[in-house]
């Protein structure tokens, strides 16, 4: 996925509120002087630079839609303002991100959820973007365990048993193909590398994929999401690279 274009994406933002400013106007004529504001382009105009506003603070900001002050059905002078305050701060965070992240401290690499393995953000973004964090990664786990199926042919597994078989050590049987991440020539290494990715797929599911199932359905963070994303991402890359090898 290629990074977003920070000149690129500052300048719909700015064309957004200036159409939506609300600019004076003097109406004389027959002895009687009209004072007030309207809105610079109309509505149907505005609604064109404002729907181009909200797929960019989408990547940016998401968290804008789910954050207190929507105007909702608000009409008049009203009707942008939500989009517009946080059209201002996509500008900011736009511009000044490096600046900001070197003058408090914090230079640590970001990760974008869009970098992760296609399955994962496949799975998880439409929810990710209206902050339904537990359920992206709901969505995730099943494109990944829908991807081994695939890539096993086989249906009558599913989550983790389906990669403790995958991954497995023993060689392989009748209907019961198995996946190497590197060659199978019988050495440590090999071995090694075999029984981590199987052990770190039935995390996943004990771990992560489990307790959203049973527990609570209580929102998780962002940052929460976010790592469980990783994790599943990097699943994901390994049942990608791996080799299929079928019984003879």
């Amino acid at each position: 996925m290629t990074a977003l274009d920070t000149d690129w994406a500052t300048t719909p933002l700015r064309a957004f509120i200036h159409a939506t400013d609300q600019v004076a106007y003097d109406n004389s004529g027959g002895g009687m002087v009209v004072l007030g504001s309207h809105q610079r382009v109309p509505d149907a105009q505005a609604a064109e630079h404002a729907y181009v506003a909200e797929q960019i603070l989408d990547r940016v900001l998401p968290e804008w839609r789910s954050a207190e002050g929507t105007n909702g059905e608000a009409k008049g002078k009203a009707r942008w303002k939500h989009l517009r305050d946080w059209a201002g701060r996509g500008i900011a965070a736009l511009e000044r991100e490096t600046e900001l992240r070197e003058k408090l401290g914090d230079t640590a690499p970001r990760v974008s959820a869009g970098d992760f393995h296609p399955w994962i953000w496949g799975g998880a973004a439409s929810l990710w973007q209206s902050a339904h964090y537990r359920e992206a990664i709901e969505g995730a786990i099943k494109k990944l365990n829908a991807e081994m199926q695939n890539k096993l042919r086989r249906r009558d597994l599913s989550e983790s048993d389906l990669f403790n078989q995958a991954f497995s050590e023993q060689p392989p049987s009748a209907d019961r193909p198995r996946l190497h991440r590197m060659t199978n020539d019988g050495s440590a290494t090999s071995k090694s590398v075999q029984r981590g990715a199987r052990t770190f797929a039935e995390g996943v599911f004990a771990g992560i994929r489990n307790p959203l199932a049973h527990e609570s359905h209580d929102e998780m963070s962002q940052q929460e999401a976010l790592e469980y994303l990783a994790a599943l991402s990097v699943l994901a890359r390994w049942v990608d690279a791996s080799t299929l090898e079928a019984a003879s």
